[in-house]
């Protein structure tokens, strides 16, 4: 297979390199729109006639609109980098027109495909499930809480060091989308209302929180803080369940990261190449209906991210 590379600093960097180890080569490399018009000014894009198979795209979050609808429009699957876009409006458009022409878009929101949520969420809605199992089916997609989810509170907590990256974009959009596209794979978007929305005037720390309006788990919440210029590294996410019947009360934390002795953050290799694997299954035709759902995912948290 071959692809295009649109933006080639420390996140272009590593897709390549694991899609190369994968087989992929790529006919052309852009770090700038010069480049951009360069490269695909070489390449045949009539359909029938294409000469690649992919782009991926890990430039500036600014211009990921832009350039994700040049492929899109010539039918190229897309490999994105979070976020989709910069606009509720613009991350919608993007994927309705991947639907539209069954052309695949995919968003790398790596924490996702994290084996460390992966495995968390496969115990926590086991729990949830549990707690709620005397709830009547008719409560479903009701709007009155479910009892026992009234007491159900998640906290997501991402802080990082200062690093002069992604700084295009504040960080609602740098980092909450990675903590709101976990928690929408569990409760679905239509279910969630946004309660509260702080951003501090740099556009570096931010707080939200969210509680899920309807459907089987109304009632429980989520709070949001992320923060760029921290004094140090954290990925966590916290759960409370409160006593219910006979099920005790629970509170525990899971750290989604691991850590160098020095106490940065050491990257889950598992993260990305879950998720280049599952690019790559995309491409094949297979799991089409949960690539929609993937997309479809990306487009809600950039929603949920600038909602006012």
């Amino acid at each position: 297979m071959k692809a295009i590379l649109v933006g080639n600093g420390t996140m272009g960097g590593r897709h390549r390199g694991r899609f190369e180890a994968c087989g992929v080569s790529f006919a052309g490399v852009a770090d700038n729109d010069a480049e951009f018009e360069k490269i695909t000014d070489k390449i045949n894009f009539a359909d029938g006639a294409q000469t690649v198979d992919f782009a991926v795209i890990a430039s500036p979050a600014t211009t990921h609109y832009r350039y994700a609808k040049f492929f899109l429009e010539r039918h190229i699957p897309v490999f994105v980098e979070k976020p989709l876009a910069t606009t509720a409006e613009q991350a919608q458009e993007l994927v309705d027109m991947a639907t539209a022409s069954g052309t695949v878009l995919f968003v790398a929101q790596s924490e996702c495909f994290n084996p460390i949520f992966l495995n968390f969420r496969k115990h926590f809605l086991a729990e949830l499930n549990e707690r709620c199992a005397d709830v009547t089916d008719g409560h479903a997609g009701s709007a009155a809480d479910c009892e026992p989810c009234r007491g159900v509170h998640l906290e997501f907590r991402r802080e990082h060091r200062y690093s002069s990256r992604c700084r295009d974009v504040s960080v609602m959009l740098d980092l909450l989308v990675h903590d709101l596209s976990m928690f929408l794979t569990m409760f679905p978007y239509g279910d969630v209302r946004v309660e509260s929305r702080n951003e501090s005037p740099d556009g570096n720390y931010a707080q939200a929180k969210l509680k899920v309006v309807s459907g089987p788990f109304a009632g429980a919440s989520a709070d949001f803080v992320v923060d760029r210029e921290s004094a140090t590294d954290l990925r966590n996410i916290t759960v409370n369940f409160a006593r219910n019947g006979e099920l005790p009360s629970s509170n525990y934390t899971v750290s989604l990261a691991r850590y160098t002795p020095e106490g940065e953050i050491a990257h889950v290799p598992d993260s990305l190449d879950n998720e280049h694997r599952f690019f790559l299954k995309l491409l094949a035709g297979a799991c089409g209906e949960w690539g929609r759902r993937a997309a479809q995912n990306a487009a809600d948290c950039v929603k949920f991210a600038t909602v006012k």
